[in-house]
């Protein structure tokens, strides 16, 4: 059986990079997802990437080779929250 992984990332814009901020397997993963869910934080299922970032520790910035993916996963989740406020903007004037 494969054991459940997590890894959550922050970005600000004063960072050079996202950074990882929590990271952990089986329970720590569970509580990491549940943390995310009740702050409605968007989850990402990609192993890979899951599986590329286990090899760093928390506080560090992701390495180079996955800023790509990263830069897609937050560009998504931009578009998600713009797409949010843009119906808010439209429901509040009908």
């Amino acid at each position: 059986m494969r054991k459940k992984r997590a890894i959550a990332l922050r970005y600000r814009s004063t960072d050079s990079a996202p950074r990882i901020i929590a990271k952990g397997a089986d329970r720590i993963a569970d509580l990491i997802a549940e943390i995310a869910r009740e702050h409605g934080i968007h989850i990402e299922n990609d192993p890979l990437l899951v599986q590329t970032l286990m090899g760093f520790e928390v506080g560090d910035y992701i390495p180079e080779e996955v800023y790509e993916v990263v830069a897609q996963i937050l560009a998504f989740v931009y578009k998600l929250r713009l797409g949010d406020r843009e119906y808010g903007d439209a429901k509040n004037k009908g």
